[in-house]
């Protein structure tokens, strides 16, 4: 599992969700207690917890607490606040699927429960949260197991934002592969893109290979090319925030160029996922909505004016990498290879 805990819940059905602040790595480990729906929300639009599989996990235990407001008596009234909390949580960010995925779980599980005591049936929601954690943990087991057997030891592999234990609550999406590689006894040299502009791959990517021991090189976005054509790279692995339902891949934005980049010097470029990360009701990448966020995390890196206070600023938080830049995608189901709407749904249907 990851060195430390993105999430955990403290306490039983009256208890409390404690989310690693991750705004403050790599200087600080730091709890963020949350008591309500409200902090919640704040915690996933302000990146405090990231990554599609950890908001998806934190919105779950968000709605649990949400079930905690006073003069909820009845399952018709914890019903109708659950739902409310959900339309909340959704606003939060507009990418990752994984979100979503959750809250829809939440409200199916909601929908369908039998217990008639308030107290049962909150415990029945924070059970089900609950299963949605443990269930990602199996999943980044899987795609590990899968993933590892694409890395040879000795090779250099390149690794763009955070895909590791910090997005999910066990070994991580991508990161998983290098940590299943190592447990196999595998040696790699991981190129970690820094990540602008919010530097998720120094601040996250780089602090979680360290611990674990892993040869790491972080380098400026701008290198990944250089690395490429000097042949230090033999494979990029990145995570996914959402993925249609061809294939086409919504991530951190500068994975498309590492795609291309990868293409252009014949390395495969693999993307590693579960299967609630794909939206099936999307045809193509065009469909995915992309998040743009503030125009000073770019113009005010870490507090600091960089840019002129008049310039026009485009922050788009993702991009979309086409299908066919895409060698394979690693799920907890097996890997899609070629990806291809065809090779898609034959996976995901297993």
């Amino acid at each position: 599992m990851s060195a430390v805990e993105t999430m955990r819940w403290v306490g039983g059905v009256d208890g409390h969700l404690e989310l690693l602040d991750q705004t403050l790595l790599p200087e600080e480990t730091r709890y963020l207690p949350c008591h309500d729906v409200m902090v919640v929300w704040e915690a996933i639009q302000q990146l405090r917890v990231r990554g599609a599989p950890a908001i998806g996990i934190t919105a779950a235990y968000g709605l649990c607490l949400a079930l905690q407001q006073p003069g909820l008596s009845s399952p018709a009234a914890l019903l109708e606040q659950l739902g409310q909390a959900a339309d909340q949580l959704a606003t939060s960010r507009p990418t990752a699927v994984n979100l979503f995925w959750a809250l829809d779980r939440m409200r199916e599980a909601a929908a369908s429960c039998s217990e008639q005591d308030p107290t049962a049936w909150r415990e029945q929601m924070l059970a089900e949260a609950r299963a949605i954690q443990q269930q990602d943990q199996q999943m980044c087991i899987d795609i590990g197991r899968f993933g590892a057997t694409l890395l040879s030891d000795g090779q250099g592999v390149l690794t763009h934002c955070n895909a590791g234990g910090l997005a999910t609550s066990g070994y991580g999406t991508a990161l998983s592969l290098f940590f299943t590689a190592q447990d196999e006894g595998k040696s790699l040299e991981v190129y970690v893109g820094e990540t602008r502009p919010l530097l998720q791959g120094a601040r996250l990517t780089a602090w979680e290979l360290t611990q674990r021991g892993i040869s790491t090189t972080l380098i400026c976005d701008s290198m990944a090319a250089t690395v490429m054509q000097e042949g230090k790279v033999h494979s990029v692995v990145t995570g996914a925030d959402r993925i249609a339902s061809n294939g086409d891949t919504a991530n951190k934005i500068g994975t498309y160029s590492l795609a291309v980049l990868a293409a252009a010097h014949e390395i495969p470029f693999y993307v590693a996922a579960p299967s609630n990360t794909f939206d099936l009701s999307l045809t193509s990448g065009e469909q995915i909505p992309i998040e743009e966020r503030a125009a000073t995390e770019i113009t005010h890196s870490f507090g600091r004016q960089t840019a002129p206070a008049d310039v026009q600023v485009y922050n788009p938080a993702f991009d979309v990498t086409p299908a066919a830049l895409i060698r394979a995608i690693i799920t907890e189901l097996g890997i899609i290879e070629p990806v291809t709407t065809e090779n898609v749904a034959r996976v995901l249907s297993l």
